[in-house]
Formats: structure tokens, sequence, C-alpha cells
């Protein structure tokens, strides 16, 4: 499991990262993937994503990792990070899923298959 920021745009999830990642090698080899987004409070509530990802390289910062900073950091520390940023690549990989299917555990109305009855 990797942790990484993303934006949905209406259509696909949209994640970033530096052109030299690890995972962007996984992701040429098998582009098959699946995508957990989860929350902290109690009930939990889970959403299940399966789907292809497609890479493109970007020049400077993938606008929607731009707006993924702000969402987690807020408005100002995260344009300052993504300012930051800047100094330290020229260039990311935008990576977009389309979701092929979607699953939900809300842990209220639908559990894991292992704890229904």
């Amino acid at each position: 499991m990797i942790p990484v920021w993303f934006h949905w745009n209406g259509r696909e999830q949209v994640l970033a990262t530096p052109p030299k990642a690890p995972k962007l090698k996984a992701l040429v080899k098998n582009p098959k993937v699946s995508l957990t987004i989860d929350d902290n409070p109690f009930p939990h509530k889970v959403l299940l994503i399966r789907g292809r990802a497609r890479l493109e390289p970007v020049d400077g910062i993938v606008p929607e990792y731009a707006t993924a900073a702000e969402r987690y950091f807020g408005c100002e520390q995260g344009q300052a990070w993504v300012q930051q940023l800047r100094g330290m690549i020229s260039s990311m990989v935008r990576i977009t899923i389309t979701p092929e299917w979607v699953g939900l555990l809300d842990f209220q109305t639908r559990f894991p298959s292992a704890l229904s009855a």
C-alpha cells in the first residue's frame, strides 16, 4: 500500500508522482490497479476502486496535485508546498484511473464479507 494524494475530477481519480518514482515501473508493467480511499472517524467508510492507470508526463506540477495539496494542507500551506516542490522537480507524471468497478464499505449498512452473516 502506498499512500498518495488524489483528486476526483468527476470522471476519474487523478494522482501525480515524480518521474523517477518506483511505482511507475510497476504501472507500466501492469496498469491494472486497485485504489482504496478511507477515512479515520468511526464508523469507517471505505471506497474501493478498480481500474486501469494511464500515465502522462507533465512539465511542471500536475494541476490536480496542486488542488489536492490545498485540500490536504489548506490554501496557504498547500500553495507553499507546491512552490517548494517546483524548486525540487521540473516535471511529474499524471496518473489517471477511470473506475471500472466500485465498492463501498461503510461499517454501518455494508460490512466486509467475512463479517456478514
